[in-house]
């Protein structure tokens, strides 16, 4: 059994990675920037830690993810139309996340982005989308810039749908959408699979079953799981 801090423990898809993790006997420490969220959590099965990933710096981070063998940034900065916030939590909280894994010494990193952030944006995109487009993009470049052993899915539109266990998963794949509980249930595999270590992976709905859809991708001649 290991420890996997999820920073963003709060969010929606970290809740449902929370009762996958925990399914698979890991154990599981929730970053969260509140109490409020503990009496939750807890019953979900997560240990508890405070982080504000927006006024934390790197040596909160390692702190925080003492005893753990893998973080998942999870974070976002949210819906609504805060530009500052896709900068200080999308984007610097990742810097800052990368920084305290690498002073923790926690060599696994996975990381939640987005389908289709390095594609270049219309002249006419508007500015919230642009300034979270372009956090997700610089987060995803540092990350795999870094010497940690990292992954990164970027999934399509996500939706509160049920999971259909069944997705399309691979370095280029049509947008589509994907529910959160899949994307959590990617999460949980690629954790257990260290042949994804090194992938940058699109993610949206599909028809392979989760395990088999992180197998065909990992292997060096996979093309995009239709």
């Amino acid at each position: 059994m290991t420890r996997i801090a999820i920073v963003g423990g709060h969010g929606q898809v970290a809740r449902q990675l929370i009762h996958d993790l925990r399914r698979s006997d890991h154990d599981v420490a929730a970053l969260v920037r509140t109490e409020d969220y503990r009496a939750e959590l807890g019953a979900r099965g997560a240990e508890v830690r405070l982080l504000d990933i927006e006024r934390s710096d790197p040596a909160a981070f390692a702190a925080a993810f003492e005893g753990c063998a893998a973080v998942v940034f999870a974070a976002g900065g949210g819906p609504d139309g805060n530009i500052e916030r896709k900068r200080t939590v999308d984007l610097e909280g990742s810097l800052k996340s990368i920084e305290g894994a690498r002073i923790a010494g926690v060599r696994r990193f996975v990381q939640v982005s987005a389908i289709g952030v390095d594609d270049p944006l219309p002249a006419d995109t508007g500015d919230v989308w642009r300034a979270y487009v372009e956090a997700k993009r610089d987060a995803d470049a540092a990350l795999r810039a870094s010497d940690l052993d990292w992954t990164i899915l970027r999934p399509g539109r996500l939706t509160d749908d049920p999971a259909t266990g069944r997705v399309a998963l691979g370095p280029d794949v049509a947008r589509g959408d994907v529910t959160r509980a899949d994307v959590a249930a990617v999460l949980a595999a690629v954790l257990d699979a260290p042949e994804s270590i090194g992938q940058q992976w699109d993610l949206v709905g599909g028809e392979v079953p989760v395990a088999e859809a992180v197998r065909r991708a990992a292997q060096p001649s996979s093309a995009s799981d239709e």
